[in-house]
């Protein structure tokens, strides 16, 4: 009696499964762009990805303080936070580069409508290379410190960084090829001011390493200048805003 009464039950859920079987493959059927290309494996929505690289941020800047320890020897406290001058260098350096990171990836994704399994990729290479900057950092700290070993250290730092500016082009150039990952809120205009904006950190990091090999605080110094500059807004992105505002919301 009780499996009379399940198997209608068992029937209608056996229905609706067949039901949805043939149309499975449109959640991983990938869309062709407007140039014709399509994207590697599924598009999925980008929030899950921004979601996720920021949490990663989060953690690798708070990883960095734990480098700093308080001195041993609390009967000189003043002077023994003072020896720790490398390590609030080394802190305040790498914090303030990688919230740039974190503000140009929001700038990067704003305008990315769907990420494919190679966009899924590429950034987690980035996320990989920002969740080694605690140790660089702490190895620059270190190298300073002592005294020894600080153009390796500088040199280690700043390819770190080098490494995360050639993935932020890589990620970029591969969304707007075709514009078949892009959003439809970014103009050509845009997408050359951020191309550019992107590029100049290739170059700007690339000659403070290679500086730093030579003159390590040198090296530093052109690192560090970096990054007021970077802070700066995109004036592509500013001036499309505007031309937004003005004329309304319609497509560009």
């Amino acid at each position: 009696m009780a499996w009379s009464v399940r198997r209608p039950r068992h029937a209608a859920r056996l229905r609706a499964w067949r039901c949805q079987v043939p149309h499975a493959w449109l959640v991983t059927q990938p869309a062709r762009g407007p140039g014709g290309s399509t994207p590697f494996g599924a598009e999925r929505n980008p929030a899950r990805v921004v979601a996720f690289s920021d949490a990663v941020i989060a953690i690798a800047v708070t990883l960095l303080v734990l480098e700093i320890r308080p001195p041993q020897d609390t009967r000189h406290l003043l002077h023994g936070l003072a020896a720790l001058w490398p390590s609030y260098l080394a802190y305040g350096i790498t914090f303030m580069l990688i919230g740039q990171v974190w503000a140009n990836h929001h700038v990067m994704f704003d305008h990315i409508r769907s990420a494919d399994r190679v966009v899924l990729f590429l950034n987690t290479l980035l996320l990989m290379d920002i969740a080694f900057l605690p140790f660089s950092a702490s190895v620059l700290a270190q190298a300073f410190r002592h005294g020894q070993g600080q153009r390796t250290a500088v040199v280690l730092h700043g390819i770190t960084f080098e490494l995360a500016a050639i993935l932020f082009n890589i990620v970029w150039w591969y969304a707007r090829h075709d514009r078949r990952l892009l959003t439809t809120t970014i103009d050509s205009a845009g997408v050359r001011a951020i191309s550019r904006r992107f590029r100049l950190a290739l170059a700007w990091i690339a000659t403070g390493s290679l500086l730093g090999a030579v003159l390590p605080a040198l090296g530093m110094a052109v690192i560090a200048a970096f990054i007021p500059y970077y802070w700066l807004p995109i004036p592509g992105e500013i001036a499309l805003m505007r031309r937004r505002r003005n004329g309304g919301h319609g497509r560009t």
